[in-house]
């Protein structure tokens, strides 16, 4: 789970749990609106399953909320050591000594890119081929903050609607209110009622959806970085690059700080098991 992304739901929703304690608001006001809630989450969900193709909605929602609450598998300073340690092997015992390791990738992406190289393609040709799927991934993640992204802009209007409903309701009972004796509070009530919906609307808007789209940009960026240093590095085992080499090439796509730790724990220092055995 993506640690983040917990805390960042726990405090928000917690915040704004915590103001409505200490400003004195009647949670059965907000709660017992129970059509406000249905209004927004369906009203939303209606709206954008309308703006995009069944399929692309499905995979872009249920995929966009694995995105934001699952943390990556790999890291840019592993991928590193693992490429300098097949670079190091490629050079001691060649190209097809790589295959073993290479079906033993967990990635799907690496492990294509090593087969290319250990059957000999033309480097062009990796590199295209390469591109073209870090191209589609891309792809996909956009659709998949897109549908979020919608969620997040439907929301708050189907909370205006829901208020405008609510304020119908409202002054249409202003006749039999008339005739009671506490007419202002009866107001009162009902108002606070009618704006139940607006506030959901925005409440799941701001803490929800748009922060699970901005999530999903986040990790579509840090995916491209990974697909990067792994097309560099897996050119440059085919290409027979000197390891150290392609380790300094490498480490610029990294953050300074990320490159200083780097440096300071002695190199590539692979962490998982199958880097350390290819050294």
């Amino acid at each position: 789970m993506d640690i983040a992304t917990i805390v960042g739901l726990v405090l928000g929703f917690g915040a704004i749990a915590l103001a409505g304690a200490v400003g004195g608001t009647d949670p059965g006001i907000i709660f017992g609106r129970w059509e406000a809630i249905v209004l927004i989450i369906g009203g939303t969900l209606g709206a954008t399953i309308t703006s995009f193709p069944w399929r692309i909605f499905i995979d872009g929602f249920f995929g966009g909320f694995k995105t934001a609450f699952t943390t990556r598998n790999y890291h840019e300073r592993d991928v590193i050591a693992t490429l300098v340690a097949f670079a190091e092997k490629a050079r001691r015992e060649g190209l097809l000594a790589l295959e073993n390791e290479a079906a033993a990738l967990d990635d799907e992406f690496m492990r294509k890119g090593i087969q290319l190289v250990i059957d000999g393609r033309d480097t062009e040709i990796i590199r295209k081929v390469l591109e073209t799927e870090v191209s589609n991934n891309q792809e996909r993640g956009a659709k998949s903050e897109s549908v979020f992204t919608s969620l997040g802009g439907y929301s708050p209007t189907l909370g205006i609607i829901g208020t405008v409903l609510g304020l119908i309701g409202m002054l249409k009972g202003l006749a039999s209110a008339a005739n009671s004796t506490n007419i202002a509070g009866s107001i009162g009530v009902a108002t606070a009622q009618a704006f139940v919906a607006t506030f959901f609307g925005i409440m799941f808007a701001n803490l929800l959806w748009l922060p699970i789209a901005t999530k999903i940009k986040e990790r579509n960026g840090e995916l491209l970085l990974l697909r990067e240093i792994m097309i560099e590095g897996i050119l440059a085992i085919q290409s027979g690059d000197n390891p150290r080499l392609l380790e300094e090439k490498l480490l610029a796509f990294l953050d300074p700080r990320d490159r200083e730790a780097h440096v300071e724990e002695g190199g590539a220092v692979a962490t998982d098991e199958l880097a350390a055995s290819s050294t």
